[in-house]
């Protein structure tokens, strides 16, 4: 399994994503600022994943503040909690992983805890994150797998496997697990443009596994979908509405459409993390817009003319009516999504 992030001494370790396929990098990072560049930069990528790096970063960002006094150790911990929220705005994961450590943090102080006994006490939760979100990925894996024909030519946009979580992968989980369980699949994997996580990320995971694998641009889903060559579409997502509209990387909102037309089951795979219920649909859901230059550019070489305008949305929204069901940890989850995602919420809390 692909070591996506880990914690090691004093530095959190991350695979630097931005040079694969050709050079397999290890960032460390030691101070929770070197973290939120990371994931503002995209060291790392992918929603679970963004949630477990701005975890870690804010433990390690307390565990070196532990010498200040309580009052000061708690502002800074706030800055630190600021800082990790601002670094991608579209990805639940990250509020939700923040969230959890201020949980932590107001209860340990709350009860008079020192200092050190806090630090100790959010690198236990960042390190739970951590193995949840594994655990996560691989039942989803085992739900989503029994969808998955043997026989199966399975389109994927972007990267929604082991990079992108802390291990195994959420749409690739799926894949993965198909393939654990003896089943012949072949993957079509969209380059997915601007970034090319696709042709990068994805590829290279799949070819490492030894998993048959296509890349192609965005352009060619339609016509090999018309021509039968695609079974089925498992995509990720960085976001999921109260309604089960579907924030994911930009182009997944066009293979929906497409897939519809042509009668291919469009299936979203992603921890409850990923779900916002305090999101009514997709229209509330924040879209970041990047740098211009992973339009214009390709590396150091520039692809469009000066004074070309450029637009550079990282994600799109697809509407619930095109998705065939929603892949969790907890099961398959149908429409009606508003009820469905709510019930599959609200039995986590009730046992939690």
């Amino acid at each position: 399994m692909l070591p996506t992030i880990d914690w090691q001494g004093d530095a959190i370790v991350m695979v630097d994503q931005r040079k694969l396929p050709g050079q397999e990098l290890y960032v460390r990072c030691r101070t929770a600022q070197e973290v939120a560049r990371a994931i503002r930069t995209m060291i790392i990528r992918g929603a679970p994943a963004i949630g477990v790096a701005a975890a870690m970063g804010i433990a390690l960002g307390m565990r070196r503040n532990t010498a200040k006094g309580t009052r000061q150790y708690a502002v800074d911990f706030q800055k630190i909690c600021d800082m990790m929220a601002a670094t991608r705005p579209t990805a639940v994961n990250l509020f939700w992983a923040i969230d959890r450590m201020k949980r932590v943090f107001a209860e340990a102080a709350q009860a008079g805890a020192s200092t050190e006994e806090i630090a100790d006490r959010l690198e236990r939760e960042a390190r739970m994150i951590h193995d949840e979100d594994v655990a996560a990925c691989r039942a989803m894996g085992g739900f989503g797998a029994s969808l998955v024909p043997d026989g199966a030519r399975v389109l994927t946009h972007c990267n929604a496997g082991a990079l992108a979580t802390a291990g195994y992968g959420s749409a690739l989980g799926v894949i993965r697990a198909a393939v654990e369980q003896g089943k012949q699949i072949a993957v079509i994997a969209d380059e997915t443009r601007p970034f090319l996580q696709g042709a990068r990320l994805t590829a290279w995971e799949l070819v490492r596994d030894g998993i048959n694998t296509t890349v192609i641009t965005e352009s060619m889903a339609g016509p090999l979908m018309r021509a039968g060559d695609i079974d089925m579409v498992v995509v990720g997502a960085d976001r999921i509405a109260a309604n089960g509209d579907t924030a994911n990387k930009i182009g997944t909102y066009t293979v929906a459409v497409l897939a519809h037309e042509h009668k291919v089951p469009f299936y979203v795979a992603a921890p409850l993390s990923t779900i916002d219920l305090a999101t009514p649909d997709g229209d509330r859901i924040p879209i970041e817009e990047r740098d211009q230059r992973e339009v214009s550019h390709l590396g150091s070489a520039r692809l469009t003319p000066v004074g070309a305008l450029i637009r550079n949305p990282a994600f799109d929204v697809t509407p619930h009516r095109y998705i065939s069901g929603i892949i969790t940890e907890r099961g398959i989850f149908k429409p009606p999504y508003q009820e469905s995602l709510k019930r599959a919420l609200e039995a986590v809390t009730v046992e939690q």
